[in-house]
């Protein structure tokens, strides 16, 4: 059923979206048609015709949507937090071991320096 109603969906949406581009531009907004007679449907009661097809058109995209999300949500039971009950507890912590003293290394005398090389040549 959902897989139906997506596919009739989808079909709207391109009709919408052809019947949206067939109207008579109003302003020049991009420069693109809608001037003089150029189309192949024109006359007032062409505007009207396509008005109301936009109007339909966009009812029933908003009934396929809302149906869609109705549909796809109806096995979801809502819950309530008071239904759930409290969350349950963590375990206490556990302490950690005691650290014995780490043994000391060996001691070792300090590496002599290393002299200075000579600078490199200009």
């Amino acid at each position: 059923m959902i897989i139906l109603l997506l596919a009739v969906h989808v079909l709207i949406a391109i009709a919408l979206v052809g019947v949206i581009l067939l109207q008579k531009s109003e302003g020049g907004a991009l420069g693109m048609g809608g001037g003089g007679m150029s189309g192949f449907m024109t006359g007032r009661s062409t505007a009207n015709l396509l008005t109301r097809t936009t109007a339909i058109l966009a009812v029933l995209f908003m009934v396929t949507s809302l149906s869609l999300v109705w549909l796809s949500n109806r096995d979801r039971a809502p819950r309530s937090i008071l239904e759930q009950g409290a969350p349950p507890t963590p375990p206490a912590p556990v302490a950690p071991p005691p650290q014995t003293p780490p043994a000391e290394p060996p001691s070792t005398a300090p590496a002599e320096p290393t002299p200075p090389t000579p600078p490199l040549a200009r």
